[in-house]
């Protein structure tokens, strides 16, 4: 770590109107990835005792610039002022030393040791060289005591809830005398109760200086809790405003990149179809996963239903409980054909015709060192295999068939997958599914990280599908994309579906209106019958 002796106070740019000094200042940061901009003249600005928010899509640089300033990552230009101070951090310990903590969303504290190890490791105090653990015991329990909790210091920290080691995360970073505390998604986990009991913390810091860095995709704690907020998109730091400034409509149209006045009006194309009678999918108070408090809604057949919402909104993990994947912690009806269903594993979907082509196609999708022919036929070996041989000459045939109707480009069936463009991966992990012949096809941002082209051909391909019978439901940040694919809309916010937009009035700006403002839960009624 490097923090120089000369002062930056003259260099610094000081808050309009106000003498205080910002705690912290980053300016003009730049980092890339093999090549690939993943900030690009960021900033952000922090003052003393304030609470700042850091939002933005998936993508938007939020966590690249949490890394780079505490040492996880190292710049490749720009400037990191602190205390008035340039400072370049060699690594989060190093940062932490220096008074800037950093709670992960995954608690990374040490489960098997109590609550007072975490709260001193590295800090114990001492007696005869050994640890004075009747100090130790004493030092957890003042700590824990600021923000009102009595727990027994002695007990291992996995015995307690997620809420609580999130507590005894920042009852480290205080004992650590920080000044800069960074909490990156920290009410994920937490129920409303456990929620206010960290906004006290908050607050408790906030009061005795502590400047708090709060990254969250739920907009409405923002205004409970934070005085600023840092709006990112691209890598690019596009807007900073305090809180009583700016409302939630106009975060969202920021870090969508668009004007308020900008959202087309034009609706779906979709409006003048015949409405759809054939209930095939239907769900019902779909709650749990961390995420899911109450999502309703139906699905006929031949229809492409979208799911909207801002990220962390609980849409990816709708797919994933209709799919098997999260049933332990699931509660709720799913009925196909009328007939409730409880999958207990992928499989068990996949055998009643329903395909899940997941977000990241790089971690959930493809295989990058197998080949074209062994990803699309991934899905499809139970039927293509007997005894534990595959029927080489069926499976060819059916590689062939995909790759000619999807217009898959690459120099054979035999080419790693990993060597072919964005677009044709997500062609082959579409031709994956379509080759089980699903009734239902979950497709969770098919179009991401891919180029316009195409795009436009997959957007075209899920289009002809529906007109040839099978339902699909379509999870897309893009409210455009779902203007103009979707039949009807419906809007997930913190878990519960909130509003239906139906063909008529299907646009932008009917999306973004329902996602910054929560709609009442009767509008649901409208259209979803059978």
């Amino acid at each position: 770590m490097t923090i120089t002796t000369k002062t930056a106070a003259s260099e610094a740019d000081t808050a309009a109107n106000n003498s205080v000094q910002p705690i912290l200042q980053m300016r003009n940061i730049n980092k890339a990835f093999s090549g690939v901009s993943a900030l690009t003249d960021a900033s952000l600005t922090l003052m003393p005792g304030e609470v700042h928010a850091i939002i933005g899509q998936n993508g938007a640089g939020k966590s690249t610039l949490i890394k780079v300033l505490n040492g996880a990552h190292k710049l490749d230009s720009g400037d990191i002022l602190y205390q008035g101070n340039p400072a370049d951090f060699n690594s989060p310990h190093e940062a932490q030393v220096a008074g800037i903590s950093t709670i992960f969303q995954e608690v990374n504290l040490i489960g098997y040791r109590s609550i007072t190890e975490n709260i001193c490791l590295g800090y114990e105090p001492t007696r005869f060289g050994m640890v004075n653990w009747k100090k130790a015991h004493a030092h957890a329990r003042s700590m824990l005591a600021r923000f009102g909790l009595d727990l027994a210091v002695e007990k291992p920290l996995q015995d307690y809830n997620i809420a609580i080691q999130q507590l005894v995360a920042i009852a480290r970073a205080v004992a650590l005398n920080a000044k800069v505390v960074i909490m990156d998604e920290p009410t994920s986990s937490l129920d409303d109760k456990e929620k206010e009991v960290l906004f006290k913390v908050i607050r408790e810091l906030q009061a005795s200086g502590v400047a708090i860095v709060y990254v969250s995709h739920h907009l409405d704690e923002l205004f409970q809790i934070c005085d600023q907020v840092t709006i990112m998109r691209d890598g690019h730091t596009v807007a900073q405003h305090a809180i009583k400034d700016i409302s939630k409509l106009q975060m969202v149209a920021a870090m969508l990149g668009r004007d308020i006045a900008d959202f087309s009006d034009q609706t779906s194309q979709n409006a003048a179809q015949q409405p759809f009678s054939e209930v095939l999918l239907e769900v019902e108070n779909l709650a749990g996963a961390g995420v899911l408090c109450d999502v309703s809604f139906k699905l006929h057949r031949g229809e492409i239903l979208g799911l909207a919402g801002l990220l962390g909104a609980g849409r990816s993990e709708v797919a994933r409980a209709i799919f098997g994947l999260d049933k332990e912690r699931v509660k709720g009806k799913i009925c196909v054909d009328n007939q409730q269903v409880s999958y207990d594993q992928p499989i068990d979907a996949i055998n009643s015709k329903i395909g899940f082509c997941s977000e990241d196609r790089k971690e959930d999708g493809i295989i990058p060192q197998l080949s074209v022919r062994e990803n699309l036929t991934l899905a499809l070996m139970p039927k293509i295999a007997k005894n534990g041989l595959i029927n080489e000459t069926k499976e060819r045939e059916i590689v062939t068939s995909f790759m000619r109707s999807l217009g898959i480009k690459a120099s054979s069936m035999e080419q790693p997958i990993s060597q072919l463009s964005g677009g044709n991966q997500q062609k082959v992990l579409l031709a994956r599914w379509l080759a089980t012949e699903p009734r239902i096809l979950m497709l969770d941002e098919p179009t991401r990280g891919i180029d316009v082209g195409a795009k436009a051909e997959i957007q075209n391909l899920i289009k002809s599908l529906a007109k040839k019978g099978m339902t699909v439901l379509m999870i897309s940040s893009e409210f455009e994309e779902l203007v103009d694919g979707a039949d009807r809309v419906i809007v997930i916010q913190a878990g519960k579906s909130v509003s239906e937009i139906t063909s008529e009035n299907l646009s932008e700006n009917a999306i973004v209106q329902a996602v910054a403002h929560e709609a009442p839960r009767s509008s649901l009624t409208k259209g979803s019958a059978a």
